[in-house]
């Protein structure tokens, strides 16, 4: 069986201006010694009020400015796919230049309808974030690889393998309707070294493109991965600015341990409660389509520090509190007990929504309340009219944020759940509340989101982290 890596770059990987491509050609050329490889790509970076931004944020802002009737340079978006193509070799440049030129006027048409019709929502912004970002990166890089003297293919829209409902700004994947177009994809791998597909776009059966959540391209590697692993043996790899380590880098500086493995479980938790690992419903996936995927999470610029996730973990080295993360712009959702089922069958079954957590029920006036944390603000203030139609009188509180320890043998750590409130006490921030039960891989603990709250609590936990004592494995 012929060996593939669904290699995943995100824009944090691709840089400002496309900087790190040079380490991505590097990473690609290793990656290709020993398999075929499938380069997803995300959209890239550029630089906003002096602060590194993906172009699918610039995207986003050009389609609220159309939807409000006002017109947009698209100077930027062109600026940074400009830098980018100095990469490619004289040979393909007029080539790769006509194709930046083709999508950013289809970006143009699209907002143009979006300033006709004040609504910038479903395909217009789908062909929007595809064209400026993802679909024209992958396009892009094809050429910077040819460049290289790489055999590669980029694929286009028309082919595209990863068939969704038709949910079109959160769509969802069917590996049924999938497994009917990876023909092509898999004549490609036969005919190149390596293939660039754009992360986070989808397309309905009907050729209607979609969009994921933010941090598709994960979903996107492992939807490649679900509907190729049959055929070839696959491993995916996740190339980012570091392998995992014990809290979020970008907040506690000092004292991180590396973290050399972890399950399924909690990789999914980890990635649902804000750590950069990979996307939930990546592994959400993968596991409802019966698939055990090898994955590895890689330092890319060094690629001997890795992360394997496996779905189940034997080896218990290390320490059982594996991460300490936490999520900003979270909302809490009160629903009469009576009300709640209907409520989650429909997430589950039309809306395949899963970023929430059911806290402790309460009760009122002798009414039965259950709350349920949405770990994404902005998801339940665009859907406000739907959840609370279930419930005329369910209520919303938002600026609520979470701090999560994480690790499948935390039952190994001993009053942990003290330890934890008492820290959190002496930082200065009242508990809104805790969702802890030892046995179990999580313990969440919700406090007011404001400030910088959910960093000073993470900083204050992971310092205990060293000290707290836990049964040896």
């Amino acid at each position: 069986m012929n060996s593939v890596v669904i290699a995943k770059f995100g824009g944090s990987a691709i840089g400002v201006d496309g900087i790190s491509i040079p380490i991505i050609i590097q990473r690609i050329n290793s990656l290709s010694k020993d398999a075929k490889v499938v380069a997803v790509f995300s959209a890239p970076l550029t630089v906003v009020e002096g602060k590194p931004t993906s172009l699918t944020d610039v995207a986003l802002e050009l389609g609220k400015r159309a939807e409000e009737g006002k017109t947009s340079d698209l100077i930027i978006l062109r600026k940074t796919y400009e830098k980018i193509l100095e990469l490619v070799s004289s040979e393909f440049q007029d080539k790769c230049r006509m194709i930046i030129d083709d999508d950013l006027d289809k970006v143009r048409i699209e907002l143009e309808k979006a300033m006709e019709k004040k609504e910038f929502s479903d395909e217009t912004r789908s062909k929007t974030l595809a064209y400026s970002g993802e679909i024209l990166m992958s396009y892009v890089m094809d050429y910077i690889l040819k460049s290289q003297g790489i055999k590669s293919e980029a694929v286009k829209l028309e082919n595209w393998p990863i068939i969704t409902d038709s949910n079109i700004e959160s769509t969802n994947f069917i590996a049924s309707e999938s497994n009917k177009r990876v023909e092509h994809l898999e004549k490609l791998l036969e005919q190149n070294q390596v293939i660039t597909i754009g992360g986070f776009i989808g397309r309905t059966a009907d050729g209607i493109i979609t969009t994921f959540e933010r941090g598709g391209s994960d979903r996107t590697a492992a939807d490649l991965g679900i509907l190729l692993h049959k055929k070839f043996d696959v491993k995916i790899d996740l190339e980012k600015d570091s392998s995992v380590v014990s809290a979020d880098p970008r907040i506690v500086k000092e004292g991180l341990t590396e973290v050399h493995s972890i399950s399924y479980n909690e990789a999914r938790l980890a990635g649902m409660f804000g750590m950069n690992i990979l996307d939930p419903v990546a592994i959400k996936e993968i596991l409802e389509n019966g698939a055990s995927l090898p994955i590895v999470i890689t330092d890319m610029r060094n690629p001997e520090k890795t992360t394997t996730v496996e779905r189940k973990i034997t080896n218990r080295d290390g320490h059982p509190i594996k991460i300490i993360t936490g999520k900003k712009n979270c909302a809490i959702l009160r629903i009469e007990d009576e009300f709640v089922h209907k409520l989650l069958e429909s997430l589950e079954n039309k809306k395949r929504y899963s970023e929430f957590v059911i806290l402790s029920p309460f009760s009122k006036d002798g009414i039965k309340f259950s709350r349920i944390l949405f770990l994404d603000g902005d998801y339940v203030k665009r859907n406000e009219k739907y959840v609370l139609g279930f419930d005329p009188l369910a209520t919303i509180t938002y600026n609520r944020g979470v701090i999560t320890l994480i690790g499948d043998e935390m039952w190994r750590v001993q009053q942990i759940v003290s330890k934890t409130s008492a820290k959190i006490g002496e930082s200065g921030l009242n508990i809104l509340n805790i969702d802890a039960q030892e046995e179990t891989s999580r313990i969440i603990v919700v406090v007011e989101d404001s400030g910088n709250n959910i960093e000073k609590a993470i900083s204050a936990i992971h310092e205990e982290r060293s000290n707290i004592k836990f049964i040896q494995a």
